[in-house]
């Protein structure tokens, strides 16, 4: 057995004696086994049995253990492994002379992080209490300028957009199929602009129609174009100079029906569209 130590209380200790009082415990704590391995690589099954139960009851009376052989026997069931208990208090803890304890640097450390972790803890719970205690008593017009002014903290601090905060897309409307576009056309084209979750609106249409007339297209055309293309957006600066004449007749057929429109051409059966 090694020659005793005599060790001032660590601040773990000091925090032992107002947790005991207020009737807080820790009820597990993190077993490495590696390190544990390493450690106790050369002790028999029996030895390690004995050193996991004095570490058992160190961590549940979150204090250092008593220098009291017939106690720790007892309450490790080792009353018939006296030198096998000493061996090992003398090996892996130290003696507190003065307070007549035995300190175990790991458990020492492990509580302390946990009362830590404690005392943290409970600091914020007073602290959103006490906030949430402010606002019961605020009036309508300081706790909007409160709210505000959280907004505008958050802001300058730059802090991620959470999916609360996301902006708000335009959201798509059923659009019927234009006259002058093939249904086809229409479907695939709806297809596409769905497949890059874009939505289809009457702005979205009209845009593109917009595009079309620059490129001198027709409508269904313009939007054939767009599929084969496989692209989110399409404008008329985009398009080359094949894809412009994709159909000569769909052309004229847009300027036929533009025509009829405005009661420019004569209708009646004698109006064909060409091609047909």
């Amino acid at each position: 057995m090694s020659a005793l130590k005599r060790v001032n209380p660590s601040p773990a200790e000091v925090s032992f004696k107002g947790c005991l009082k207020s009737g807080i415990y820790m009820h597990y704590y993190q077993h490495h086994i590696g390190d544990f391995i390493k450690d106790t690589s050369f002790l028999t099954n029996e030895e390690i049995g004995i050193y996991l139960k004095l570490i058992w009851l160190y961590y549940d009376s979150e204090k250092p253990l008593p220098n009291n052989l017939f106690e720790l026997g007892m309450k490790t069931g080792a009353r018939d492994n006296r030198i096998e208990l000493e061996g090992l208090l003398g090996m892996f803890f130290v003696l507190d002379i003065e307070n007549q304890c035995w300190h175990h640097s790991r458990c020492d450390k492990e509580i302390e992080h946990y009362r830590q972790q404690l005392t943290t803890a409970s600091k914020a719970g007073k602290a959103s209490a006490l906030k949430r205690a402010l606002n019961k008593n605020l009036t309508g017009v300081e706790q909007t300028f409160n709210e505000r002014s959280t907004e505008v903290q958050l802001t300058n601090n730059q802090e991620p957009i959470t999916n609360n905060h996301k902006p708000k897309r335009e959201i798509a409307t059923v659009v019927a199929c234009p006259p002058d576009v093939d249904q086809q056309i229409w479907d695939d084209w709806k297809q596409l602009r769905k497949a890059k979750k874009a939505p289809v609106t009457e702005t979205v249409v009209n845009s593109a129609r917009k595009e079309a007339a620059k490129a001198n297209m027709a409508f269904s055309d313009f939007l054939s174009v767009w599929c084969a293309r496989g692209s989110q957006g399409l404008q008329a600066d985009w398009l080359k100079p094949d894809e412009r004449n994709l159909s000569k007749t769909g052309q004229t057929n847009q300027t036929v029906m533009s025509g009829l429109t405005r009661g420019l051409v004569g209708g009646g059966s004698n109006v064909k569209l060409l091609g047909r």
